[in-house]
Order: C-alpha cells, then structure tokens, then sequence
C-alpha cells in the first residue's frame, strides 16, 4: 500500500537567501575593526528564524546586512540569487521599500500621531499596502488605533511598531532585541504577534536576540560567535509562546 510522505516543515519553502563568506569590517581611525569573519548562512522563505549571540557577535550586523542597511567588506548576500553586495545604495533603498519590515527594541512611533497614523505612515511608501486598521487588528489593537503613543503601554507600543512594518506586507520581517525593553508578559504578547505574522502571511521573521529562551520560537537558530556562525541547531518542534519561560 503506498503511504503519503509526512508534510515538511515549510512545504512551500525555496532558498530566499543564500550569504557566502561575508565579511564586514569597520575602519575607526587607523584601526581596523572586524565585525563579520566570513558568515555562511541559507535562509528560507516563510521560516522563523532566530539569531542568538552576545554583544559584538556580529548579529545586528548580519541583520543590517540582510536588510540593505549595510553592504558587505567582502562576500555575496545573494536574495532570490541577485547578490545584495554589488547593489548602489539607491538599489539597496528600493530593496528596503519594497521587501523589508524593521522592527527594533525601541519602537520609533511620531509622538504626535495615533497608532493607526503612525501606521499609516509606512503604508504611504508601499506598492501594495494593508489597510493600516487591518495591520492592527492582526497584532491585536484594532480598538486602540485611536490613541496616541503616550497614552499605549511598551508592549501596546511595539506592536503599533509591528504592525507598521508589516502594513506594507513585507517579504522579510527584521527583528532587533523586539523585547529586549519589556517585561516577561509583555514580551510573550509581543513575540506572539510575530509568530501569528509568520503563521498567518508566511512572512519570514528574522529575530535577533541574546536572550536563549526565545530560541524554542523558532524554526531553526543560528548561534554566532566573534562573527562566525558557530553553531545551526533545527528545532524538531516550534514552541507555542506560552511554553518560553525566562
């Protein structure tokens, strides 16, 4: 009797990114600084990935990298096979527009605007926008789209932030220490709005972090050191939000 393979993890999953031995140094003064030393690293679309490491491993550099923040010292980032090194910086700016969603550990909202204008505001450089009330509601604040920064908590904040990256639907989800600023509970309702992102629009979420407990979130985890990836580990079952403790 013939029996059907089991599902992979991501069935739809391709190569999104593929780095080869990037390298990125900084030259302060007469010195020079080496923060990436030949990262090699695969990423595929749709997966949640998280990239674990202390300071000065080289992570929020990989990260920035990805982004089209940053262009390598030396090696390919190759996206779709198209190598983000040899881009100029307008290309790396319609690449940010078009493909990138940022969100960082301090949230960056106008002050002066409500939640759903702050949104707003990233959906006016978009191509093919959500509804800024229909990327709040998916992080869960529909009914707080009406109030102003001062008047949200940090965790209600990051998620405006949220939602402002993924109003313009986003390829590529890029996350920096997102709860690095917030308390356990706050941080578990922040980190399940990415991973409900990642399930619901098969968005892929790159979350950088030193905090280890977050890892059992992720499809696989990335362990860099002095600006190596030193170890890739494949969770055999992602976490639910409610199972990290720290």
């Amino acid at each position: 009797m013939h029996t059907a393979p089991e599902p992979e993890l991501h069935p739809t999953n391709s190569t999104l990114f593929d780095l080869r031995d990037v390298c990125k140094e900084y030259q302060m003064g007469e010195v020079v600084v080496p923060a990436l030393r030949g990262a090699t690293l695969t990423i595929q679309r749709g997966e949640l990935l998280v990239i674990l490491g202390p300071s000065g491993s080289g992570k929020s550099t990989l990260l920035n990298i990805i982004g089209g923040l940053d262009a390598p010292t030396r090696g390919e980032v190759l996206f779709r096979k198209d190598d983000l090194a040899k881009y100029s910086e307008s290309q790396r700016t319609r690449y940010r527009r078009k493909h990138i969603g940022f969100v960082f550990q301090f949230y960056n909202l106008m002050p002066n605007l409500t939640a759903e204008e702050n949104v707003e505001l990233a959906t006016e450089i978009s191509v093919d926008p959500m509804k800024p009330s229909e990327a709040l509601e998916m992080v869960q604040l529909g009914p707080r789209r009406d109030h102003f920064p001062s008047q949200l908590s940090g965790g209600e904040q990051q998620r405006v932030a949220i939602a402002r990256a993924v109003a313009k639907r986003p390829e590529i989800l890029l996350c920096d220490e997102p709860t690095g600023a917030l308390d356990i509970s706050t941080g578990k309702v922040v980190l399940e709005a990415l991973a409900e992102i990642n399930r619901r629009v098969q968005t892929t979420v790159i979350l950088i972090t030193h905090n280890a407990a977050i890892a059992g979130l992720a499809d696989r985890v990335i362990t860099m050191r002095d600006g190596h990836v030193h170890e890739i580990t494949e969770n055999p079952r992602r976490k639910s939000v409610d199972e990290l403790t720290w």
